[in-house]
């Protein structure tokens, strides 16, 4: 899985993991599978502690990637690998 990182300054949120503010959303990019299945999804947020070093996915963002995924396997007809989240 390929992962690159770029950040955008955005308010300050409470990491899930430890309670702490300060967490931030960084955007990366995220591939899923290899060959003719390889699903690439771009700018994926993440949350990230500066507190106790925790990353994460949301559930808001992990349900919009399954159905990226889902929508990718039904259609057989895309012209890029490549989406937007």
């Amino acid at each position: 899985m390929l992962t690159t990182t770029k950040t955008k300054k955005a308010k300050a949120l409470t990491c899930d993991v430890c309670g702490e503010s300060g967490a931030q959303l960084r955007y990366v990019t995220r591939s899923y599978g290899k060959g003719a299945n390889l699903l690439i999804i771009e700018n994926v947020p993440i949350v990230v502690c500066p507190h106790c070093g925790e990353s994460y996915l949301t559930a808001e963002t992990l349900h919009e990637i399954e159905r990226i995924k889902n929508f990718k396997l039904q259609t057989s007809n895309l012209k890029s690998p490549t989406s937007d989240l």
